[in-house]
């Protein structure tokens, strides 16, 4: 939102001291106010010299085709000034440097002088100017051309009061009441204790009886429709030099008078309008919901298919315009149009909301129309339309007609006094609680010394709850002004329990491993969702941030693969990533829809084992390094023998290196090479592994317990057997571990042998296993009593044979 200091003068009351009013005071205050202003300046360049004059003779150049020689009244005398605008000619009042003007230069902050000169051998006393050159816009096409009652010889900058500096807020999404003039000038009227006068708005008197239908079929979504018709405008009219120039400060170009005259009552009062050719309407405007066969030509020459849930303004041809957001090109208002349809509605922002995103479309109308306008403020709005467009255009008016929906109802909200205190630090009395929220609007219902209860203006959407009543305190009393104070509170350290692990001690183990944090956005591509995970369907969001962005995320992994492409496309080599988040999870067939978010836990790794470095080789990293660091990850529960892999298919893994992770008999996560498809598609030169991991799972511990060492000694056997090459490591073990006797203490394997001489799909494994007793010595008889059953029962469940 852009306003300017003059504009806001007009609305508060010719008492205010004007220092209050200051650029340094106004960015000041608004800031401090949760206004913030993003920047601030001057309306025009710095330049001087320059007066208005009037061109009274205009002659051919005898030596250059394009330029003129005009005689130019100042106001005192006629001076001849060279001329090359094509726009030139007699009786036109246009700004005149004269000699000795200083104009803006070509870079910021610098100015030239105006000099005598000869062009082409003619003297030329000055220049005629552009807005371009007096810096009033970017570019220009022909001389400014001023009224033709503008006073020669007054100064340009006094007779367009371009002393003036202009403020650019940058607005939370819930204060769109400061979308337009009359609501920051309510603002700067609240925090300097003024009156709030704006200009007067009386009601225009129909002329003439025509109307045109109106019907509400989705009264929700418009609750308030107001239209009116005004009949025999000229559309050729000039739109005043005054709107041109407030339009202008504010952002706006001057297009023609009609669609000037809609913007400067959206900036003024932050109401959106439009206006119909009248003679392009059918029958009725409706104001329905689209349909599947809807087809809409937007001004901008933009075709449209709107899905069912936008809302349209049509007739009985089909769509006008998408409502709150833009008007269609077969019914606006061109320079044959004589007759308008004025437009002013009340669009519930639900209705509105991301409408315009999903078109590609962004415009001022729905900026406000999403973030809320007020919804008694249409009539207001109308009035003062039709009496600008009767001043500029002429016509005649019929009266208003307007059509109810379900309208939102004002608010009531209580304050207790005894609450400011608490959140504010500092006491109030019930006249200052009353006359701030006063200022800002709210009606005082009822007040005493415990309770107080105010009426929400209707264009205060965002309050609704006591704190935000206390917030309006806060803001216009001043942030800078409340108390400081030091916290009373006795402080008591929470338990903290042996058993929680805690995200701390898991990241810092990731991180001393070698990865990195990630953090990457919960909302995904759907195209690589599918790829990933494809079941279950992901959450699709109903106002997406861009296409790409369109679904909720089943799995971390998406992210992560998207931050490797993102680093590998700016050549780094090796990527070790990790991230935790939830994921969206929807039950299949849930008709109720259902979404768990369980917090999860995954990791990426890229590239090679080591980093680049003399005395490291470039071996790339394999499945075994990224399942070595998970298993550091569970060894940190205590338990981390309870946790499993087993063989298991995933649509994103490689169908040879992918496993599940089963803890007590329940899935866990996965882990696994992206399958080749996978990683072709993503043009990946190299392999890539990933983990996720269900974080539940990681967070609670095995308090370990004391036993006391053995003072007897180690007894160790080496076994090396041959068996099928699909039986697991994990297998063995388990079954090992069951058989070899409650005083084994140490089993490992530690060769892996696969060759000819062994047999087709057969492998040798090679174990050792460590016994040792507590309080006496094993001696071989008690332990080749164990192996033999160990080798007996691994023949039997295994068909393993015992290797010589």
């Amino acid at each position: 939102m852009i306003f300017t200091q003059q504009w806001i003068r007009e609305w508060l009351d010719d008492s205010i001291d004007p220092s209050l009013l200051t650029a340094e005071r106004l960015v000041f205050q608004l800031t401090m106010a949760g206004l913030e202003v993003d920047a601030h300046g001057p309306v025009a360049a710095a330049f001087s010299g320059v007066i208005v004059a009037e061109v009274t003779d205009v002659r051919p150049h005898p030596d250059a085709d394009k330029l003129r020689i005009c005689s130019v009244n100042d106001g005192q005398q006629t001076l001849q000034v060279v001329c090359g605008a094509p726009n030139v000619r007699v009786g036109l009042k246009v700004p005149y440097a004269t000699i000795g003007a200083e104009l803006p230069g070509a870079e910021a902050g610098k100015t030239f002088r105006i000099k005598k000169a000869r062009l082409r051998g003619v003297e030329s006393d000055g220049m005629l100017c552009s807005a371009a050159e007096l810096g009033l816009s970017e570019a220009a096409d022909g001389l400014f051309e001023l009224p033709a009652d503008a006073p020669a010889g007054t100064d340009i900058r006094n007779y367009l009061e371009l002393d003036d500096s202009f403020f650019e807020l940058d607005l939370t999404p819930n204060r769109g009441d400061c979308l337009g003039i009359n609501g920051v000038a309510r603002e700067i009227a609240a925090l300097n204790d003024v009156k709030v006068a704006g200009p007067q708005i009386p009601s225009v008197a129909a002329t003439i009886e025509d109307t045109f239908p109106v019907r509400l079929a989705a009264p929700d979504a418009c609750p308030r429709y107001l239209g009116r018709v005004v009949r025999n405008i000229d559309v050729t009219a000039a739109t005043p030099l005054w709107m041109q120039e407030k339009l202008r400060r504010c952002g706006l170009r001057s297009i023609d008078p009609v669609v000037d005259i809609t913007n400067y009552v959206l900036l003024e009062l932050g109401q959106p309008m439009h206006a119909f050719d009248l003679s392009s309407l059918n029958q009725e405007i409706c104001v329905r919901m689209a349909s599947a066969d809807d087809e809409l030509v937007l001004l901008d020459g933009k075709t449209v298919q709107p899905d069912v849930d936008t809302l349209l303004i049509a007739d009985a041809s089909g769509p006008l315009a998408l409502a709150g957001v833009m008007g269609g090109e077969h019914s606006g208002v061109t320079e044959a149009t004589r007759d308008v349809f004025l437009e002013c509605a009340f669009f519930a922002p639900l209705a509105v909301v991301g409408r315009a995103r999903r078109y590609g479309l962004h415009t001022d109308a729905s900026h406000r129309y999403e973030r809320g306008v007020d919804f008694e403020i249409q009539g207001l709005a109308m009035e003062r339309a039709t009496a600008l467009l009767l001043e500029i255009c002429g016509g005649e008016a019929g009266p208003v007609i307007e059509q109810l929906g379900d309208l939102p109802a004002r608010r009531e909200v209580t304050l207790k006094p005894e609450n400011v205190l608490k959140l504010l630090g500092m006491a109030m009395s019930s006249d200052e609680i009353v006359r701030i929220l006063n200022s800002l609007g709210m009606e005082s219902i009822e007040v005493s010394d415990t309770e107080m209860r105010f009426s929400v203006p209707s264009y205060r959407f965002d309050i609704s709850i006591e704190a935000d009543l206390i917030e309006e305190l806060a803001r216009v009393h001043g942030y800078d002004k409340l108390p400081v104070t030091q916290p009373a509170v006795r402080m008591q350290l929470p338990d903290q329990p042996e058993a929680d692990v805690g995200m701390a001690r898991l990241r810092e183990r990731l991180v001393t491993l070698g990865y990195q944090q990630v953090i990457t956005y919960s909302f995904v591509e759907p195209e690589l969702m599918a790829s990933v995970q494809p079941s279950p369907p992901p959450v699709p969001l109903q106002n997406p941030i861009s296409a790409d962005m369109s679904v909720m995320r089943t799995s971390l992994w998406p992210g992560l693969i998207s931050t490797l492409k993102y680093n590998v496309n700016r050549q780094q080599p090796r990527v070790r990533i990790f991230e935790t988040g939830q994921v969206f999870l929807r039950r299949e067939g849930d008709h109720e829809q259902t979404i768990r978010q369980p917090e999860m836990l995954a990791g990426l790794v890229y590239g090679s084992r080591q980093p680049a470095e003399w005395s490291q080789g470039r071996e790339a990293v394999d499945y075994f390094d990224l399942k070595g660091d998970l298993e550091t990850l569970l060894a940190l529960t205590g338990h981390g023998d309870a946790f499993t892999f087993e063989s298991a298919h995933h649509p994103a893994l490689h169908s040879g290196q992918s496993a599940r992770v089963v803890l007590n008999g329940r899935h866990v996560g996965h882990i696994g090479a992206l399958s080749p498809q996978l990683q072709r598609e993503l043009d990946l030169s190299q392999r890539v592994f990933v983990f996720e991991i269900e974080l539940d799972s990681l967070l609670s511990a095995t308090v370990p317990q004391f036993s006391p060492l053995s003072r007897f000694p180690e007894v160790s056997r080496d076994l090396a057997v041959v068996l099928d090459q699909q039986v697991t490591s994990g297998a063995l073990r388990e079954y090992l571990q069951a058989e070899a006797g409650e005083f084994l203490v140490g089993l490992r394997i530690f060769d892996v042998f696969q060759g000819d001489a062994l047999g087709k799909n057969k492998k040798s494994v090679a174990l050792g296993l460590t016994w040792q007793h507590p309080s006496r010595t094993l001696g071989d008889d008690d332990i080749n009593v164990i192996i033999e059953r160990c080798v007996k029962g691994l023949e039997d469940k295994f068909n393993a044979k015992l290797r010589k």
